[in-house]
């Protein structure tokens, strides 16, 4: 174990130990705790810490008064230990992507890392996947594909597994194979008490449940195991990356209204309305993915290009070179720190007139804020077909006839331009959910900026949820990400 108790003299000791909650050096460092030696444990102020606690989104972001990297599942469960025992706020992270403002208000509190536990394992007969609860998405594309199947996964290279799991787990290949939540099969999982439990259908079911939908408010997972899938077309897909110029914007609309009711489940879209500097206006970098023969992905794609694209990239690529393929490669790229501010937002109806006059609202905020020109609107339509296919009862994910999903992403330099995103931010997400087919506002957990209601988030599950967070988190140590209430 690499700790502080190592090399610190007395003086830099007292001086460390001042400025750090009362009991935290001490209770983290004491000898009679035997931390495995590959367990490390860091402080602020040192290059580690900084390492171990560096968000991709540098805005609100949790204050720590320790990091601790279990090597051991044993490990993870002795850091709780010992936080709860010194009423320590805690929170573990993965691939350190969650855009929630719900995270600063960690203060002062413990950093567990699951970074060291990001093994993958294959069991090619049972045709099953298990990885750590640090694995990120990238690990795991060459080993599942080599191994003859694909998995459904996100569109980022660099977002842990298990943090984007718990969310529900949205992505291109739900038409065929669901949500990453209807992969679960079971997890190994670490309680607010301490204690390290099996969850699965035949151990804790209930608690199997609230994890796919809600896992972030029931303990920290070490491992998961999921359920591959058969390739479809030897694994080869479908990708078309195109540019198109604001004078386009209309007509693509209406394609992506024209998928409702008639999308297949081979098809995924997403669609970026950003910033062109060169043209000085808006444009949409869209990228349509179909999971099946060239031959019939062409059907839905040559559409595309009478849009007088500014540029276009048609290809064949296998699963596990698909993210870093699409859209120019920006699952990959994207994974440099950035400072946003995110809401999200979910849509059953695909209105194009909504779409255009968010695209209206980007142009003008673009025109009139040229600091905030890398702020960007994500619209992710899926096939709903598989999704559709489990019942609202099943998981606790309640938005499962959801066609699209929005990220909106703002960006700034100004204070003036800052406040201006928002107010722009919040407009757009209500253009989202007036027209979106639910009543008022519904969001994926994962895209949720923070100032939502649990009845937003969680929807007719609530009720259900509130009451095995009272069960399994009676003392709420898991509590800063969209917390449920412990009492009814």
């Amino acid at each position: 174990m690499r700790s502080a108790t190592a090399a610190v003299g007395a003086c830099l000791y007292a001086a460390l130990a001042s400025a750090l909650p009362a009991d935290v050096y001490t209770a983290f460092t004491r000898s009679s705790n035997h931390w495995n030696a590959k367990t490390t444990i860091e402080f602020p102020n040192s290059t580690l810490f900084d390492d171990v606690t560096k968000r991709w989104n540098n805005n609100a972001v949790p204050n720590f008064a320790v990091a601790v990297s279990p090597a051991t599942e044993a490990d993870v469960a002795k850091a709780v230990t010992i936080a709860k025992s010194i009423n320590l706020p805690l929170l573990a992270t993965g691939g350190r992507h969650a855009v929630s403002q719900t995270l600063a208000e960690v203060n002062q509190g413990l950093a567990i890392d699951l970074g060291s536990l990001d093994g993958v394992s294959i069991d090619k007969k049972a045709g099953t996947l298990t990885v750590g609860g640090g694995t990120r998405f990238e690990a795991i594309y060459d080993p599942v594909f080599e191994a003859g199947y694909v998995m459904p996964v996100g569109s980022c290279a660099c977002p842990g597994m298990v943090g984007a799991t718990i969310g529900a787990g949205v992505g291109r290949y739900q038409g065929l194979f669901g949500l990453i939540i209807d992969s679960l099969l079971s997890v190994r999982l670490v309680t607010g008490d301490g204690k390290v439990i099996e969850v699965s259908e035949s151990s804790h079911p209930d608690l199997l449940w609230a994890i796919r939908g809600a896992g972030a408010n029931f303990g920290i997972i070490t491992s998961a195991t999921y359920q591959l899938h058969p390739q479809t077309n030897g694994g080869q897909v479908v990708t078309a990356d195109l540019v198109l110029p604001a004078s386009s914007n209309a007509s693509y609309f209406d394609m992506i209204q024209a998928l409702q009711g008639d999308m297949p489940a081979e098809l995924a879209t997403i669609t970026i309305m950003e910033y062109n500097a060169t043209s000085t206006e808006a444009q949409l970098l869209v990228n349509w993915v179909y999971i099946g023969p060239e031959s019939e992905g062409n059907k839905y794609i040559a559409p595309l290009l009478k849009l007088n694209p500014i540029k276009s990239n048609i290809s064949v690529v296998p699963y596990n070179e698909l993210i870093g393929t699409a859209l120019e490669g920006l699952g990959v790229s994207i994974c440099g720190q950035t400072r946003i501010n995110g809401y999200g937002a979910n849509y059953r109806n695909l209105d194009s007139a909504t779409f255009q006059k968010v695209f209206s609202r980007m142009s003008n905020f673009y025109a009139e804020y040229p600091d905030g020109q890398h702020s960007t609107i994500e619209m992710e339509v899926f096939a709903p077909q598989a999704v559709e296919a489990v019942a609202v009862s099943a998981t606790a994910y309640p938005w499962r006839d959801t066609l699209g999903y929005v990220l909106i992403s703002f960006g700034w330099n100004s204070t003036e331009t800052e406040s201006a995103g928002e107010e722009t931010a919040l407009a757009i997400r209500s253009d989202y959910a007036a027209t979106g087919g639910y009543d008022g506002l519904a969001v994926y957990v994962s895209y949720a900026h923070g100032d939502e209601t649990l009845e937003q988030l969680f929807g007719s599950n609530l009720p259900k949820l509130t009451k095995l967070k009272q069960k399994y988190d009676p003392d709420n140590v898991f509590a800063y990400y969209h917390a449920l209430p412990t009492s009814s």
